[in-house]
């Protein structure tokens, strides 16, 4: 089984912003970092599972399971809807990567168990923070 811890940042509404994805199991060790178009935290977080489910139907078909410390996004995905249409696309994309899987689970973590993603997602603001010259 694959775990997927995601977190989406942002420095701003909207502003720079960043995801993190941390993928173990099945001896896989995987930490994502990347620079995202500046936004807001709930864009960010959903920018990040659909990341993580593109990264996961590459490493396997078997069972995943997505870990998130975003309720909107929790919620979204085990309801199979949203109320804000803006994210609509995002757990549309995000069903369509999971119907590739043979078990899919997504569950709410605290922030306190998810600080890998979230080291990784503040890295990539960091990171564009920098190359502007600005102060990290």
């Amino acid at each position: 089984m694959l775990e997927i811890y995601i977190d989406g940042a942002s420095a701003g509404n909207p502003g720079l912003s960043g995801i993190g994805v941390y993928i173990k199991g099945e001896g896989y060790d995987i930490r994502i970092s990347e620079p995202i178009e500046p936004t807001n935290n709930h864009h960010a977080e959903f920018q990040a599972l659909v990341r993580g489910l593109e990264e996961a139907v590459k490493l396997t078909t078997g069972m995943v399971s997505v870990r998130s410390d975003s309720n909107v996004v929790v919620q979204s995905l085990e309801k199979q809807f949203i109320k804000n249409e803006q994210y609509a696309p995002y757990v549309k994309i995000a069903l369509q990567l999971a119907e590739q899987l043979d078990f899919f689970f997504i569950k709410w973590i605290p922030d306190s168990t998810n600080k890998t993603a979230d080291a990784l997602a503040r890295q990539a603001i960091q990171a564009q923070k920098k190359a502007k010259g600005e102060r990290p």
